[in-house]
């Protein structure tokens, strides 16, 4: 990888095994990522503390949200590591995460953007009224719209599956 200019490798063993992750971090020159799938603070604490990776990977909505987001990368910050968050398609997660990276002192280098389209997410297909991903040279502004700067298509909205739980 590295002698084909692989600036970064994701999450090379299993999330829950940091032992092993930290074991091909220190065996490689090329930054390790992690953590995309990690919810719980504590195991955020810990994969900080004993230097697991060199890049944190949280997921605004596997964590919960912003505030906790936050708090990871503020975590790795006080560490020395930058925060590349996980986004996996283009749902609300990649701009949550587009909002996250301007909001934090660690952003990493780049915006982790999904190449899948609607054949492996047809869900997302017609999500937004005006598509909020607009790439140009290799770069990507947030909409300036209020709010999260976008708005869900009624169509999609129409289409989609409800559920509702109660407590009793």
């Amino acid at each position: 990888m590295e002698a084909n200019g692989i600036c970064h490798f994701e999450e090379p063993c299993p999330y829950w095994e940091l032992e092993q992750t930290r074991t091909v971090r220190e065996a490689l020159s090329i930054d390790v990522t992690g953590g995309e799938q990690d919810c719980y603070l504590p195991m955020w604490k810990h994969m900080i503390a004993m230097h697991a990776v060199d890049i944190v990977q949280p997921d605004v909505c596997y964590m919960g949200g912003m505030v906790r987001s936050q708090q990871v990368a503020q975590m790795a910050h006080a560490a020395g590591l930058p925060c590349t968050p996980h986004s996996a398609n283009l749902s609300l997660v990649t701009l949550f995460t587009m909002h996250l990276l301007c909001a934090i002192p660690n952003p990493g280098k780049y915006l982790e953007f999904s190449i899948e389209g609607s054949d492996y997410y047809p869900w997302q297909e017609g999500l937004y009224v005006e598509s909020p991903y607009k790439i140009k040279d290799g770069h990507i502004e947030l909409p300036a719209g209020p709010g999260w700067g976008v708005e869900i298509h009624p169509d999609w909205l129409q289409r989609a599956s409800y559920q509702m739980s109660e407590v009793s």
